[in-house]
């Protein structure tokens, strides 16, 4: 990771299953107001498994998806757009589990300009490219997701710091 990347994320936010199935539960409250909805479009792959919660709350049946390349690891790269959806996404419910720089947003807001863009997460810079989101976090939090991360023995503090020298 470059210098300036290091100070990009100063902090990390850890979602469990747990927490990321409340949230989106959360979220389909608020969206079922909205509604009603034709179906839902998934920006692949991080909004697969909050629009699958959604689509389960909703009883949305419909499920489409716009695959998007961007993140290699932590870094954000070129956005390549794998597959579109056809239409202008009118009384279509857009899914993604977080909206950070706003760079995918755009993209996928200039390929479906009616559909209602949901979030689970989103960051300030991203933040007024989508309808409705559930959290907000501070824009240099890098948002561990469950489906990044595995459990694992993290040894205590004291004996980090011994091992250190501090």
């Amino acid at each position: 990771m470059t210098r300036s990347k290091a100070r990009t994320y100063r902090r990390t936010y850890p979602i469990s299953w747990e927490q990321l199935h409340r949230d989106a539960r959360a979220l389909s409250w608020r969206l079922n107001e909205k509604g009603p909805w034709q179906g839902i479009v998934a920006i692949t792959r991080g909004g697969l498994v909050p629009a699958a919660i959604i689509a389960r709350e909703l009883e949305i049946r419909l499920v489409d998806t716009i695959c998007i390349a961007s993140y290699v690891g932590r870094n954000q790269g070129q956005i390549e757009v794998l597959k579109s959806v056809a239409g202008d996404g009118d009384g279509w419910l857009l899914v993604d589990d977080l909206v950070d720089t706003g760079k995918t947003a755009r993209i996928v807001r200039e390929m479906v300009p009616k559909a209602h863009f949901a979030t689970i997460y989103a960051k300030p810079a991203g933040r007024p490219l989508v309808d409705t989101f559930m959290t907000e976090v501070s824009q240099d939090t890098w948002i561990l997701f469950p489906w990044d991360s595995e459990i694992q023995f993290v040894q205590p503090i004291a004996e980090r710091l011994h091992q250190e020298g501090a």
